[in-house]
């Protein structure tokens, strides 16, 4: 779809055709909230990382500052997944977002060695954002 506009104004043109220079806005928009989408969709799964790991810290929600993060993180998180389905399809926003999210809480623990570190997981963890990138790549 092509909108015609004056001297890239952004007012269509009343004036002759000669005037008009077309441009494929709704082309540009789209791929500009494609873009938007799935940078607020990444953001959003390392945040869903971020309140898992902040609820395993909170004990239960016994401890303040680390019940704080979950709180922030998860509201965070769910909006931007909320923002991201707007303009990507759902299953594919969300399995995006569980499994950036999985990945990096996965591997958080195994950093920080509250978690065994194996082959065979490290593996599984690889496949697993090979997936999300393929699921992007096919969007």
């Amino acid at each position: 779809m092509f909108a015609v506009c004056h001297d890239g104004g952004g007012t269509p043109s009343t004036g002759s055709p000669d005037e008009w220079v077309p441009y494929p806005v709704s082309d540009k928009t789209a791929l500009g909230e494609r873009i938007v989408s799935w940078l607020v969709l990444v953001v959003s799964g390392v945040l869903e990382a971020v309140w898992a790991t902040a609820l395993g810290k909170s004990e239960g929600f016994t401890r303040l500052t680390p019940s704080l993060v979950f709180g922030v993180a998860i509201v965070a998180s769910m909006g931007g997944l909320a923002f991201a389905m707007r303009e990507l399809p759902v299953g594919t926003a969300y399995a995006v977002w569980v499994g950036i999210g999985a990945s990096l809480t996965v591997a958080y623990g195994m950093w920080s060695g509250s978690e065994a570190v194996s082959l065979a997981k490290v593996l599984l963890l690889v496949g697993i954002v090979g997936c999300v990138i393929g699921l992007k790549v096919l969007h």
